[in-house]
Formats: structure tokens, C-alpha cells, sequence
């Protein structure tokens, strides 16, 4: 089977504006995540999705497969599954530009699982979550039936109970037509309330397996963030 990976870069964001370009040791992030999801064994291909020139013109310099696609997408998973609209690909793996501490094994393991029958959607779940994790709105948490599957997604605290968390970190894995089914549905209720694109698949009956991990590293959200990783990396 083939399986591409994507990371869709829209250039502005809310909370740390134009930040897939913020550098790390010289390299846009966007690169350096590039770099390191290249370093799957698993992956047949990676595709950076861009909105816009600059970011294509920033890229130029690492001879990365860089593409363009609308600037009107009001998702990531809307603009990977045009970036593989035309690609041969069985297996499309959804990554976050702004995760420049990307292990790649963890995209293989998504790779794999994707690959057991029956799973269609897969995203990734870390044992890394700490009780301020849990109280605070910013971090996702995953509820997980005996089957690593998941049942619910909440920013909340619940009434889950401790051993009932995971955090959720924002790599999706699709078959591409479940990717194609995906896109084409409208946002739930749930999802608009709560601003959890995933609470779609769930609503519409789609299950999300998942994989779980002790990954550490949860993303670039703000530039503390990313100084604070230059400084640790």
C-alpha cells in the first residue's frame, strides 16, 4: 500500500502569526518538520501543502515537494486532501507543521495501523499528561475504549477519572477514501461547539483508532514555545 504524508501550511495563524516560517537553527519550521518526517520508513512520499507564494518561495532553498493549494480551506484536512487529490495513495497522513520534535517512528506506527483491516481513521494519543494538563482548556484529552479506540474528545475535565486520560497530539491518519468521506461531510454541532474537528468522524459514525505513545513534545503554539524548544533541541 501507499502511503503519503502531508503537512498543511497555512501561513497566518491566530496565536503566532506566520509561525510554519519562524526559524529553527536557519531552517523555516515547516522544513524542519519536513525533514524529520522524511526520515519514516514508511512514508512513501511527503508533501508540504502551501496557501501562499511566500512560503513557497521560502522553501525554494531545500528542495522539498512543495505544492500549492487554496487559500480558502477552512481546515488542514481540507487542504491535504487536495494536495492528494491526484497522488496514487491508499494511506495519507495528516501532519502539524508545527511540531519540529516529530518522531517519525510515530508516523510509521500509523502507517501500520493503518494497515490492520478494519482501521480507517487513526490519530495519536501520548500517556504524557500531567494534572494541569487535565484542568487546562488548551490541551485536548482522549477517552479510549479496550480497543484503543476512541470514544470521546473533550478540553474539559471530566468525570472520566485520572487513568482515563490521554492527551491528544494532532497527527491524523486516513485510508484516502475515508479522507475523501471525511472532507465531504458537514461540521457536526459537536464540532462546532467545541472546535474539535475529530467530534466529525464521530458524529457521522467514522471510528478513530488510535496510537498511543509516551511522545513528549506537544507542538509550537506561541513564540515561548519555540524559544523554549530551540533552547531544550
Amino acid at each position: 500500500m501507499t502511503a503519503v504524508g502531508v503537512i498543511p501550511a497555512r501561513l497566518d495563524s491566530t496565536r503566532f502569526p506566520r509561525k510554519i516560517l519562524a526559524p529553527i537553527h536557519d531552517k523555516p519550521m515547516v522544513a524542519v518538520v519536513a525533514e524529520k518526517a522524511q526520515k519514516s520508513e514508511k512514508l512513501d512520499q511527503i508533501i508540504i501543502a502551501v496557501d501562499s507564494e511566500e512560503t513557497m518561495d521560502a522553501l525554494k532553498p531545500f528542495k522539498l515537494n512543495v505544492v500549492m493549494t487554496s487559500s480558502d480551506h477552512r481546515s488542514g484536512t481540507d487542504r491535504v486532501s487536495e494536495a492528494v487529490a491526484d497522488e496514487d495513495a491508499d494511506i495519507v497522513i495528516n501532519i502539524q507543521g508545527d511540531e519540529p520534535g516529530l518522531d517519525p517512528a510515530i508516523l510509521d506506527a500509523m502507517v501500520d495501523k493503518l494497515n490492520d483491516p478494519g482501521a480507517n481513521m487513526v490519530t495519536v494519543v501520548s500517556t504524557k499528561i500531567s494534572p494541569e494538563d487535565i484542568l487546562d482548556p488548551n490541551v485536548v484529552k482522549v477517552l479510549l475504549d479496550e480497543n484503543e479506540t476512541a470514544v470521546s474528545f473533550t478540553r474539559e475535565a471530566s468525570d472520566w477519572g485520572s487513568a482515563g486520560y490521554f492527551r491528544h497530539v494532532g497527527l491524523y491518519g486516513f485510508t484516502k477514501e475515508t479522507l475523501n468521506q471525511f472532507t465531504q461531510l458537514p461540521p457536526s454541532e459537536s464540532e462546532k461547539a467545541h472546535s474539535l474537528e475529530q467530534l466529525r468522524a464521530l458524529d457521522n459514525g467514522i471510528n478513530i483508532h488510535s496510537v498511543i505513545t509516551d511522545y513528549p513534545h506537544y507542538g509550537i503554539d506561541t513564540e515561548e514555545d519555540l524559544m523554549r524548544f530551540v533552547r531544550n533541541g
